[in-house]
């Protein structure tokens, strides 16, 4: 039975699992909390790639002993040695009673194993507490453990008329600088950056996180024939940042341009005489991505949403009109005929960053 302390000491662990964003990937984000009589003995979280998990770290904050007390934990306690031995063995070597979980382990190597081996040692284990909550935490986690491809978020901003671009091309500034903040929060919790060829063109950007203590993600580019410039700002600062070209390019002479300067060529197939979408997304989840910040021009969104491969949208509105039959929106190709074919989402936000507008929404059917 769920009491309102579960739920307190619950929403504690999933405060604490946020201090992980951006640097436990592709791993999930966790928070523990350990409890007795009432009061807080031990909490931590899982802070880095590699290092303990969130019920160790909380479990060593026990200076007196956690025999008897209750750990909260937002994701089941992992029952398999990886780069850390499994917690549920460090639950039961700290004879803790009752564990009280958020989000069941979809990992095929957990599954439910982990419950399972504490309760067949004499643990109490209350399942399901704030499950919302803590799944949604973990979507890019959960998407990648099952199908073991990148969770893309698909980024844009546009105007209240729809538009992304005058009728020159300019779009700096669209939204003002809390957005454009919000937005840097957002590389930084992805673990790659992704736009096309057409958009280093013409803007030249740095793809990089800018605001303290964020992470810059791997920069990918999709480029099918190796055009950008030898000199755009993300080919000069390869070997600070991991820049990834993704290519159907075969010509070595033309890759080694890049490569000589710190650049990594990837080969993907090609469709449509574009760089295939799905193909480099499956590729990419391959070499351990599991979630991609997509801030593409028109033609990339398309193809992106016509290879199903887009789980999540963050809609940026200004308020203010560009006009104009000339402007660009924010999708490209040749969309759908009939209303009934439209992509569709479910709005899981609506929020204010300064004058602007964030809608953030996941794909129908997506958990």
């Amino acid at each position: 039975m769920t009491t309102a302390e579960d739920i307190f000491f619950m929403e504690r662990a999933l405060a604490l699992a946020v201090r992980g964003t951006g640097r436990v990937n592709p791993n999930p984000l966790v928070g523990a909390v350990v409890v007795r009589d009432g009061t807080v003995i031990g909490e931590g979280w899982h802070a880095q790639f590699g290092g303990p998990h969130a019920e160790r770290n909380a479990l060593a904050e026990c200076a007196g002993g956690a025999k008897g007390a209750t750990l909260y934990v937002t994701l089941e306690p992992c029952c398999h040695y990886g780069k850390t031995p499994p917690c549920t063995e460090a639950v039961l070597e700290h004879q803790i009673a009752r564990v009280v979980v958020g989000s069941a382990d979809p990992n095929p190597l957990v599954a439910g194993a982990g419950i399972r081996r504490l309760r067949e040692a004499g643990v109490a284990v209350t399942e399901g507490v704030l499950r919302e909550k803590c799944d949604a935490l973990n979507r890019i986690f959960f998407h990648y453990i099952r199908t073991k491809t990148p969770y893309v978020t698909m980024k844009y901003a546009m105007t209240m008329d729809g538009k992304t671009a005058t009728r020159t091309g300019q779009s700096r500034w669209i939204t003002g600088a809390p957005a454009r903040i919000r937005v840097h929060e957002d590389r930084s919790r992805h673990m790659a950056i992704m736009t096309g060829a057409g958009t280093i063109q013409a803007d030249d950007p740095l793809l990089n996180c800018r605001i303290p203590g964020g992470r810059t993600p791997i920069r990918l580019i999709c480029d099918t024939g190796l055009r950008t410039a030898a000199g755009a700002r993300v080919v000069e600062t390869a070997r600070e940042i991991p820049t990834w070209f993704l290519t159907c390019c075969r010509d070595a002479s033309r890759q080694e341009k890049y490569a000589e300067k710190g650049c990594r060529i990837l080969q993907v197939p090609e469709r449509d005489g574009h760089v295939d979408i799905k193909k480099a997304v499956e590729r990419l989840g391959e070499e351990g991505i599991d979630s991609i910040y997509l801030e593409g021009g028109s033609a990339l969104n398309a193809s992106a949403l016509e290879a199903d491969i887009v789980q999540a949208l963050h809609c940026y509105i200004a308020p203010k009109m560009f006009g104009g039959t000339e402007s660009r929106g924010p999708v490209g190709g040749k969309g759908v005929a009939f209303p009934a074919q439209a992509w569709g989402f479910v709005i899981t936000d609506v929020c204010r960053c300064g004058d602007d507008i964030l809608i953030e929404s996941i794909r129908e059917g997506c958990e």
